[in-house]
């Protein structure tokens, strides 16, 4: 197959290791070849724009911002920008905003390399790639109601080990008001205690530790 014929693949990851492992493997492949590859998200938008590649394998978290922020901003630019996310937690929080802010797929640095390459033709074509499980996961908390901004935000703050009047004082709320909000994350998330809500929260992506 001619050069111009084949998928080319930006890789934007903060793990050399994992850029490295993807390289090899996509290079190896008659069909796609990597173009293209960053460790920040800034250098992803940057290589995006220089390179036009026909897919971005993106990493959730790099170091300067999210990763589903970066490929917000590619979209922004380049609408048609075919964009996977990949990650290596599993949390529907991160796949739901990732897949609503454009992502045409979702892999886990998990799944064995033939589906990795699968997913990378699979929107090359035109289609979604989206493994079973995660869809499935999704469809499970599709019904939950979301923690208010408010609410990540005391949640996170309990996470750091923040009592609830250092939350008041640092937030400007009444030490009652941050009491009702830990009731009301407790019940959206089905926790028993606040140390069962912080394992939920951070399983699903919605703070990080």
């Amino acid at each position: 197959m001619n050069e111009q014929a084949k998928i080319r693949v930006l890789s934007v990851d903060d793990h050399p290791l994992v850029r490295e492992g993807l390289a090899a493997l996509i290079n190896d492949q008659t069909d796609m070849r990597v173009v293209g590859q960053g460790s920040t998200g800034n250098e992803g938008i940057k290589l995006f724009r220089e390179l036009h590649p026909d897919i971005v394998l993106m990493d959730v978290r790099l170091p300067d911002m999210s990763g589903i922020d970066a490929m917000i901003t590619i979209l922004s630019d380049s609408p048609e920008a075919r964009v996977i996310m990949v990650t290596s937690s599993e949390g529907d929080v991160e796949m739901q905003r990732a897949l609503e802010g454009g992502a045409k797929g979702y892999m886990l640095k998990s799944m064995p390399p033939r589906e990795v390459l699968e997913a990378i033709r699979k929107v090359h074509a035109g289609k979604k790639a989206i493994p079973p499980d995660i869809a499935t996961r999704l469809a499970n908390h599709m019904s939950d109601e979301a923690l208010t901004d408010r609410e990540v935000e005391i949640l996170q703050q309990v996470a750091e080990g923040n009592r609830n009047r250092d939350i008041a004082d640092r937030l400007f709320i009444s030490e009652g008001t941050v009491k009702v909000h830990i009731k009301h994350i407790m019940e959206k998330l089905g926790a028993n205690d606040r140390t069962q809500a912080i394992t939920i929260a951070v399983r699903r992506g919605i703070i990080h530790l």
